[in-house]
């Protein structure tokens, strides 16, 4: 151990030479959680919406008010007819509208059926996709009150009763926050980002530097090489996740409900296997630019194939299957099994020994890829 601390030593001294990269270290994975959280996990609600009730009736208003009471749409306009409604959807002032004909209030009062109309702006999906479920719930909600008071109306009015009363019970995140979803997400992703830019470069630097040579010729062998090289970012990486989590516990109310000592022992998995990556690439690459993009080629899949923005079950089977090949894929789960239900090893195990398995494969092949350099 004493020739893995010196290279860990050596290490340890380089990272300090450059305080400005060391700063970049520890300050930009709390920065990309911070601006990730936002523009990722902001969920859609107070879509602007121009209202065109002609039929202007206590019916109609009781309906409209329903809209902006869910939090899910913000009325700004009120027009007078659809082709003004129409107008400011197009100049992208509002994102939907609303048109109530002249006699719904008539047809509602007296047991008939009136067709209304919800435009849409479809120019982005998320908005409308949520704007379509928001309308069709609200619609539905409103039709089911009015039809419940007219049957309350009549002779056995007061023995119906809805024939199926379903009542939904949220497990784990209860307000159906999005950012309770994301921010473990990106805690895990950003940190898979910065262990393979740490890394990626350590052999091939000391190559283009030319010191290479020099820890070739000294009394060491390839895993203690690779292993102090490592250790140091493992620290690093350990100092991180305390400040992500922190920060995602401080700045967005994302608690951990689960143990932090388990939390923080299978991240130190997973950084084994993530850093070894990074070690893997630099011994395999002749220039940092080379590294740089094979880096480049394992973190955009990171992002896509892992589950952090879109569900894995959802994909094609190529690109589930891909999602397997990424370490990342499984600390996700185990992020988000820690963070958000608060379960413990034995319910992790199915995520925690592929990755475990992953970070002892690279760590002995980026050795023996070293060894065959050297001899």
């Amino acid at each position: 151990m004493s020739r893995v601390w010196t290279i860990v030593r050596k290490e340890v001294i380089h990272i300090l030479r450059d305080p400005r990269t060391l700063g970049l270290v520890i300050i930009l994975p709390v920065m990309m959680l911070v601006l990730l959280g936002y523009a990722v996990s902001a969920d859609v609600e107070d879509i602007p919406m121009a209202v065109a009730d002609l039929s202007k009736t206590d019916a109609s208003r009781r309906f409209v008010e329903r809209f902006p009471a869910s939090g899910f749409f913000m009325i700004t306009h009120s027009v007078e007819s659809e082709e003004q409604m129409i107008q400011l959807i197009d100049e992208g002032v509002v994102r939907s509208g609303m048109l109530i004909p002249e006699d719904f209030g008539r047809k509602v009062t007296t047991g008939g059926s009136s067709p209304l109309v919800v435009f849409v702006d479809g120019s982005n999906p998320s908005v409308a996709q949520t704007a379509q479920l928001a309308a069709e719930t609200i619609s539905q909600a409103a039709s089911q009150e009015i039809l419940v008071q007219r049957l309350s109306a009549t002779p056995l009015g007061n023995e119906i009763k809805l024939p199926i009363d379903v009542r939904l019970r949220f497990l784990y995140n209860p307000d159906m926050r999005r950012m309770n979803f994301m921010i473990p997400g990106l805690v895990a992703v950003i940190l898979q980002v910065q262990t393979l830019l740490l890394t990626a470069f350590a052999i091939v630097r000391e190559r283009e530097q030319g010191t290479l040579e020099q820890l070739i010729v000294t009394p060491i062998r390839s895993w203690e090489l690779m292993l102090g090289k490592i250790l140091p970012y493992v620290v690093v990486a350990l100092l991180n996740i305390a400040m992500t989590v922190g920060v995602g516990y401080l700045w967005f109310g994302v608690d951990v409900a689960g143990s932090i000592t388990l939390l923080f022992t299978l991240s130190l998995v997973f950084l084994l296997g993530s850093l070894g990556m990074g070690i893997l690439i630099s011994n395999i690459s002749r220039t940092q630019m080379q590294a740089m993009y094979l880096a480049s080629f394992i973190m955009m899949p990171s992002f896509i194939l892992s589950g952090m923005l879109f569900p894995r079950d959802n994909m094609p089977w190529l690109a589930y299957y891909a999602g397997f090949l990424l370490p990342v894929t499984y600390f996700l789960e185990i992020v988000r099994g820690v963070m958000l239900k608060g379960v413990g090893f034995q319910y992790l195990w199915p995520w925690v020994w592929p990755m475990a398995l992953f970070s002892v494969v690279v760590f002995f092949l980026s050795v023996f890829l070293f060894r065959k350099r050297i001899s």
